[in-house]
């Protein structure tokens, strides 16, 4: 099996998207392998416009898998929204099979994005420029082995474990000096959640690994 990898090494807005939706009908599996939401593929055929923020290029050929790695990072509102759009435009990756979800990939939750907005508020004049979409605390929490993954929603605590999270966010957000309201997100949140529930989830590196050993072809 043949395996190429697709960097960018310009900061973003190097047209990956456009090039792996160019690329993708040589190859049997595009898998995405790190990175959150503040991306923006934008891909135009037939006269429409499509985003995709989390979801990879390859989804609008028929023939080829989609994998969401186990390095990326995933709104589930935001997500949802990527999918719903799809089914309006007569795209359904998910019934058709043709995405497939890393079991160990990241949750963003919806204190990430406080975290996110409350370090950028307290920095002032010298924030980063933060998207403020949680990616950053996510991937803090992530390293710190204190994240939520994608196959945790399938386990009977979930709630619990997305509670005792939350709190741990909530205390480090006492001592800034900011009033963020997340209740609203966080019902929209598990709304979304229930999406993720009803995917194929992996285990990626055995997806990758059944791939190459099979003599097919892939891209990340």
């Amino acid at each position: 099996m043949k395996v190429d990898v697709l960097l960018g090494l310009q900061w973003g807005d190097e047209g990956k998207g456009k090039i792996v939706d160019v690329l993708c009908p040589g190859y049997d599996l595009i898998a995405r392998f790190q990175g959150g939401p503040n991306a923006g593929h934008t891909l135009e055929f037939d006269g429409k416009k499509y985003v995709l923020n989390t979801i990879p290029s390859g989804v609008f050929n028929p023939q080829t898998l989609n994998l969401i790695g186990n390095g990326v990072v995933i709104d589930p509102v935001i997500f949802k929204k990527e999918i719903d759009k799809l089914r309006e435009n007569g795209y359904d990756p998910i019934k058709s099979g043709k995405l497939v979800i890393a079991k160990k990939a990241h949750l963003i939750l919806p204190t990430h994005r406080m975290l996110d907005a409350a370090s950028e508020t307290k920095m002032g004049n010298s924030k980063i420029g933060s998207t403020l979409k949680g990616i950053g605390p996510t991937y803090a929490d992530k390293t710190g082995r204190n994240g939520l993954r994608v196959g945790d929603t399938m386990l009977p605590d979930f709630r619990e474990r997305y509670e005792k999270l939350r709190n741990k966010h909530l205390e480090t957000l006492s001592h800034y000096n900011v009033d963020l309201d997340y209740t609203e997100y966080e019902t929209q949140w598990f709304e979304a959640i229930e999406l993720l529930k009803a995917m194929q989830q992996v285990d990626s590196e055995h997806l990758v690994n059944e791939y190459i050993q099979s003599g097919k072809k892939s891209i990340s």
